[in-house]
């Protein structure tokens, strides 16, 4: 039984044609093209019972629409994107943008993604060298390669006595000499200066001997020519520290004779120092006189000043004392 139904808009008739011969497809087919929302048509289907066969005919109706073929889908159309939403700028009040979101710190970003690039720092400069094709890498190239062989020779090989001859070397035939070998050892033992012997000592139940000159028992330093005299090095020394001497001597000179400087008598620089000593005394004196305990700020102050003035004025006398001679700028 197939059923086909019609709902318009302005009107409730509603026509239902009974056929025979018609399948369950088309059944559902023609059932989905019925509204929903007709209630005589709701009603008029669970009386005959086929409520299943409704709700198959109008879940049919809304499904999804099929891309189907048309020539209409050839025609090439304008691809339309949706605009973004306006969105206010910020700090610039009353001012929109149809653009998406911008960070504040887009420009930043850009300049440090950029700061420490460079061209070719990591992966080498932009162009090298190309080796030629017919200079092509072989195998063990790179490796480092030894220097050449050459033959070995033992560094006394010269003066080495020559090798035993072989069983198949054959000697020299026919040499014959005139020499005297008895004459000639008389007059070679005649002529020779005897050996003097070698000094050694013995220190030993048994005999053994030692040579005497590395032992320190001989006084050989002590017999040398120059013992005793002053070497060369401080000859030369002192005669560069008195030349130098001299010539600061000439420039103290002549700067007195120009009035730069002044030197202090004997008497001044005594005065001087007695002077230093006698304010060491005094402060010394009340150094003496300070509370043992050091409880509160002022008295632990007053401590450390005293101590930092007694090191200066003791390192004021050491001074004086140290130089014998003091020069004093007019200026």
């Amino acid at each position: 039984l197939m059923a086909t139904g019609y709902l318009f808009d302005n009107s409730a008739v509603l026509i239902t044609a009974f056929c025979c011969g018609g399948s369950q497809e088309d059944l559902v087919q023609g059932i989905g093209r019925i509204s929903k929302t007709s209630v005589k048509l709701r009603s008029n289907f669970l009386r005959q019972g086929q409520l299943r066969t409704f709700k198959m005919a109008t879940a049919y109706y809304n499904r999804a629409p099929r891309n189907e073929e048309s020539i209409y889908n050839l025609i090439p159309r304008e691809e339309v994107k949706p605009s973004k939403p306006a969105r206010f700028v910020e700090g610039k009040p009353g001012i929109l943008k149809n653009q998406g979101y911008t960070s504040k710190f887009n420009d930043t970003v850009k300049t440090e993604l950029k700061k420490d690039k460079a061209p070719a720092k990591t992966m080498g400069p932009a162009k090298v060298d190309v080796s030629p094709p017919k200079q092509f890498l072989k195998k063990h190239q790179k490796e480092p390669q030894l220097p050449a062989k050459k033959d070995f020779h033992y560094p006394d090989e010269d003066k080495r006595r020559p090798s035993v001859p072989k069983k198949e070397d054959k000697p020299l035939m026919g040499l014959q000499t005139n020499k005297n070998f008895i004459t000639t050892n008389a007059v070679e033992n005649i002529m020779s200066v005897p050996k003097k012997p070698v000094a050694k000592y013995v220190d030993t139940p048994k005999g053994a001997t030692f040579d005497l000159d590395p032992s320190g028992l001989n006084p050989k330093y002590t017999q040398k020519k120059d013992y005793g005299r002053t070497p060369e090095y401080l000859t030369r020394r002192k005669e560069d520290i008195k030349r130098a001497q001299e010539e600061y001597d000439a420039y103290v000179k002549e700067h007195f004779r120009r009035g730069a400087m002044k030197t202090l008598t004997e008497a001044e620089r005594q005065m001087m120092l007695d002077g230093l000593k006698k304010n060491w005394e005094e402060l010394h004196h009340q150094y003496q006189g300070l509370s043992v305990v050091t409880d509160t700020a002022p008295k632990k102050a007053r401590k450390e000043r005293m101590e930092a003035e007694m090191k200066q004025l003791e390192r004021d006398i050491e001074a004086i004392e140290k130089h014998k001679i003091i020069y004093v700028a007019n200026n």
